[in-house]
């Protein structure tokens, strides 16, 4: 039997909370007010509050589909309960090598910021010092334990939202209400790209859906800590932009609103402060990132077509030291060598497929395992889930033909993988194809009753 070590269920509501918080604000939250104000100049407010009723909608889904689950794999659980495996594997593929492409270009800003304090860092050996310093941190408390995991995101999400807090707080009462006057281009195509840019800012709150066997009570947890964390994120996220925008009358000129205006109330340490706060934010999300994709790693082993070797659970730390241990190497190859660009371009189209397949297995999981009253269930029958679907649909069509391409590529690829993998190199003489599927299926039932 594979992962004969069980993992432990440290994660609790308040951590979890924060698994959410710090996987979705990373280093966006600095430079997205610039960037919002260049599509739809003054009514950027009004892009993050659509954007964010628009990604409610979409967690309001995994909300249902995790309260049905207390096992490991989050998308890959919920798609492959309600299509199959295959759809299932699909779905974790396509958020590994997001998250793959995701961490590597956070790693790379955590080293561009670090150049604040150590100029040489941006570039070099100092650069590749400096992100191995990082990775082997955080592989190092990934692998000690679920608990140390647990208090060091708790801290690094404190760290990040107090220098934002304090942003907030110093700015409000210099806001300049005649900045938010003017034109405004929230309409067509400025709307749906200010949407789709603000969707994947608002994204990485589904990392808390991935480490089921380790969180205490996920039916319960889960979804008040996806409604509540991305409550969180949202109020941070607008008022962060009306700080900026009511400041800095050419917003979207400034690659570095933030510290530009931080610096404006403090001087140079204003810019040292929201620097700091970068840095532990983006060190906060790398750190979600590699629990969220670790554990999907160990659930696509244990569970799918990937080689057992990738569930093992260390003994006495009662992690799953081998899906760290990969996941850790080859994120710092990419972000080292910089080859994670292909990976990024397909980053957007990847998170589009699995949260409109799980939009869409709450609506087939409804009908498969109904019971109400057992978990959180969307409110409205099947319009949530179907506003939410046509949403990810109306976004693709915004989404540039490369990465519509590079996303084929990454699910044919995936495809051939799972059938590679089912055609013997997985299989081994202690189980068998069908014992297999009798041991997941049996696992999904006894989860979803």
């Amino acid at each position: 039997m594979k992962a004969e070590v069980p993992l432990v269920r440290a994660v609790g509501l308040g951590s979890l909370t924060a698994v959410v918080v710090n996987g979705t604000i990373g280093a966006g939250i600095f430079v997205l007010p610039a960037a919002v104000a260049r599509l739809v100049g003054p009514a950027g407010p009004y892009a993050y509050l659509l954007a964010g009723f628009a990604v409610f909608l979409v967690v309001l889904c995994f909300a249902e589909a995790g309260g049905r689950f207390d096992r490991s794999g989050g998308p890959f659980l919920y798609a492959g309960a309600a299509f199959g495996d295959l759809t299932g594997f699909l779905a974790g593929w396509m958020f590994l090598l997001s998250r793959v492409a995701g961490v590597a270009a956070v790693s790379n800003g955590f080293a561009a910021y670090a150049g604040f304090f150590w100029p040489a860092a941006a570039s070099g050996a100092p650069r590749f010092r400096a992100l191995t310093a990082l990775f082997a941190l955080l592989t190092v408390v990934s692998l000690i334990g679920i608990r140390q995991n647990v208090w060091v995101m708790n801290l690094l999400t404190a760290a990040k939202l107090l220098p934002l807090a304090a942003f907030v707080a110093l700015g409000f009462s210099t806001i300049d209400s005649r900045l938010f006057a003017g034109p405004a281009g929230l309409g067509g195509a400025d709307l749906r790209g200010a949407a789709l840019m603000l969707l994947f800012a608002f994204s990485g709150f589904e990392y808390a859906t991935v480490p089921g066997d380790e969180l205490i009570n996920p039916r319960r947890n889960l979804p008040i800590a996806l409604i509540s964390g991305i409550s969180i994120v949202s109020v941070c996220y607008l008022m962060v932009h009306i700080v900026a925008q009511g400041n800095a009358p050419n917003l979207g000129a400034d690659d570095t609103p933030v510290a530009t205006v931080a610096k404006a109330f403090l001087g140079p340490a204003g810019a040292g402060l929201i620097t700091l706060g970068a840095l532990l934010s983006m060190a906060g999300n790398c750190s979600s990132s590699l629990l969220a994709a670790s554990r999907m790693l160990y659930a696509l082993a244990k569970d799918g077509p990937l080689p057992d070797v990738i569930a093992r659970v260390h003994a006495r730390f009662r992690t799953p030291w081998v899906a760290v241990s990969v996941f850790s190497l080859l994120s710092w190859a990419m972000a080292v060598s910089g080859t994670f660009a292909y990976l990024a371009v397909m980053a957007s189209i990847g998170r589009l497929f699995f949260f409109s397949v799980t939009c869409a297995a709450v609506l087939v999981l409804r009908r498969k395992a109904p019971d109400p009253g057992q978990h959180f269930t969307v409110p409205g029958g099947p319009l949530i889930p179907l506003a939410a679907i046509a949403l990810c649909i109306w976004l693709l069509t915004g989404v540039p033909s490369s990465q519509v391409k590079a996303g084929l590529a990454a699910l044919v690829t995936g495809a051939l993988l799972y059938a590679v993998s089912l055609s013997g190199a997985k299989l081994s003489p202690r189980r068998s194809a069908s014992s297999r599927r009798r041991e997941r299926d049996g696992r999904r039932g006894d989860i979803q009753r």
